[in-house]
């Protein structure tokens, strides 16, 4: 069984899972609500099940197997007697249902069935055709796991958070159903749905992987990719508030360093400058290193893209849990594939570039705030005018606020995978701390999505200003930034009289979050 397809999807037509390589976007398009598609071929279905009764006939020849004849971690020294093997996959779920905190949200939730389903139907887990069946008709009908973010540490996987997913698969705990939070009892007795059993091995099959901080690192990856974008127009429009110079990205000067993704970022920001129309538009000769250095500081995010992806879609199509069922050999493999180092450090490192991308556009807010260094417009960015002007503070507190959500961003950067713990009598003596570094890295998202929906507004007031004075004249706009700007005005009034902002705020950063800002090329 070979797993060498790359496939492509549309919008309407449903993802396939079984034989193909599943990419990062198409696990995002999954926790978006796109249908699923198991592969129903009489071979394939052959291969799942020959995993399945290949336990079977080691249950019967009474094989030693960890986690089907025994405890699970540190008790892999107690053996299950055969009259209570079919029990212990429930109590797996059961005594992990443990989790605390906010929980996981539907796409979310959708993203972490989609991963799970991916690494079962690679065919290394030893479960049923039935069990995958099970989990595509729960994306179908989009009966998502109510599932608490908290209680893994990355290794043996995400065992805590996946549970929800196997108890739901018994009729267990709770599910998300058409946007309410309803008992999954109840859910399938009103759909006639029957709980699944969880044969020997289905229950540390579901919940011994990585699943959880994998579809996190999908829609972290998904939201970065475009905040590069986002970044690099909010630049753009910065360097026209301030009156920048355009030369500071000029195609020249890049081909001297040519990292491709901090090149890529310059070309955005240069074509979106009109670079040749006003390439200098202040008596400054070297702009301050927030505008300057701009494609130097994104172009880190836009250059480790590659790198994360390669590591993110290798764990989505990878079976990672514990042991791996090798049907056809006839081999029980023990190890520790479940283990989650590589999305550990993927987020990391993702949490801290777009941690300082927020850290830039702080300070862009800054200096466009500031009339010692905006060459010319009002404090704060005030469309106020005449004696009406003392008492307006335009983007006084937003600019506050911009500042107290990149420190906050800045604070969650420490890296999660160094504070791994040993836990569970030192067996798991050495864990990944993946998930928590996935949810950091999305907390610092959210922050610094929250930053630059506020320049969207700041950068979009000031331009509008710089037209007022007769300083820049908007026939001259090259069609993407006119774009932008046309977006943001259809939301925003001109900051005049000092008015609250948090509605448009939100409603920036949820457009922002689904990608309805015009900045891909």
């Amino acid at each position: 069984m070979s797993h060498v397809v790359t496939q492509t999807t549309t919008v309407e037509s449903p993802i396939e899972f079984g034989r193909q390589l599943l990419t990062l976007e198409q696990v995002v398009a999954v926790a978006k609500g796109a249908k699923v598609k198991l592969c129903d071929d009489a071979d394939y279905q052959e291969y799942i099940q020959k995993g399945a009764r290949f336990i079977d006939s080691l249950l019967h020849e009474e094989g030693v197997v960890y986690g089907v004849t025994t405890g699970y971690g540190d008790s892999c020294t107690v053996n299950v007697s055969l009259d209570l093997v079919h029990e212990l996959p429930l109590h797996l779920s059961r005594f992990h249902g443990c989790g605390l905190g906010e929980v996981l949200s539907v796409m979310q939730a959708r993203a972490v069935m989609a991963c799970r389903l991916n690494s079962l139907a690679i065919g290394k887990s030893g479960v049923t055709y039935e069990l995958l069946k099970r989990i595509q008709t729960l994306l179908n009908l989009n009966i998502v796991p109510v599932i608490p973010e908290e209680g893994s540490v990355g290794a043996s996987g995400d065992l805590t958070p996946l549970s929800y997913l196997a108890a739901v698969l018994v009729g267990e705990r709770e599910v998300i159903y058409q946007g309410e939070r309803r008992a999954t009892k109840e859910v399938y007795h009103e759909l006639n749905i029957t709980p699944h059993v969880l044969r020997p091995k289905e229950g540390l099959a579901l919940m011994n992987g990585t699943a959880v901080m994998t579809a996190l690192a999908c829609l972290a990856f998904d939201r970065a990719q475009y905040l590069a974008r986002l970044a690099s127009r909010i630049t753009a429009m910065a360097s026209l508030t301030l009156k920048g110079n355009s030369n500071h990205f000029d195609d020249i000067l890049f081909a001297a360093k040519p990292h491709p993704g901090q090149n890529q970022i310059a070309t955005w920001i240069r074509e979106d400058l009109n670079h040749h129309v006003h390439p200098r538009n202040s008596d400054r000769l070297q702009d301050r290193y927030s505008i300057r250095c701009a494609p130097h500081i994104i172009g880190v995010l836009q250059d480790a893209l590659p790198f994360m992806r390669q590591f993110i879609e290798t764990e989505v199509n990878s079976a990672n849990d514990n042991p791996i069922v090798d049907a056809e050999g006839e081999h029980i493999l023990h190890g520790g594939h479940f283990y989650g180092g590589h999305i550990a450090f993927a987020m990391d490192s993702l949490k801290n570039i777009v941690a300082n991308i927020a850290d830039l556009i702080d300070r862009q807010m800054a200096l466009v705030m500031d009339p010692k260094f905006n060459n010319g417009l009002p404090a704060n960015l005030s469309g106020s005018t005449g004696p009406r002007r003392a008492i307006n503070h335009g983007f006084k507190a937003v600019q506050i606020g911009v500042s107290a959500w990149t420190a906050e961003a800045l604070k969650h950067t420490m890296p999660a995978s160094v504070f791994s713990r040993s836990t569970e009598c030192h067996n798991q003596d050495k864990v990944s701390m993946g998930t928590i570094a996935a949810r950091d890295c999305m907390r610092v998202l959210q922050l610094t999505e929250q930053v630059a929906a506020a320049a969207l507004l700041a950068m979009t007031q000031g331009i509008d200003l710089r037209i007022t004075q007769n300083e820049l004249d908007e026939a001259s706009l090259t069609p993407s930034l006119a774009t932008t700007l046309a977006q943001v005005r259809a939301d925003f009034e001109p900051l005049v009289e000092d008015r609250p902002l948090e509605a448009v705020l939100r409603q920036t950063v949820a457009k922002i979050q689904a990608g309805e800002w015009e900045v891909c090329r």
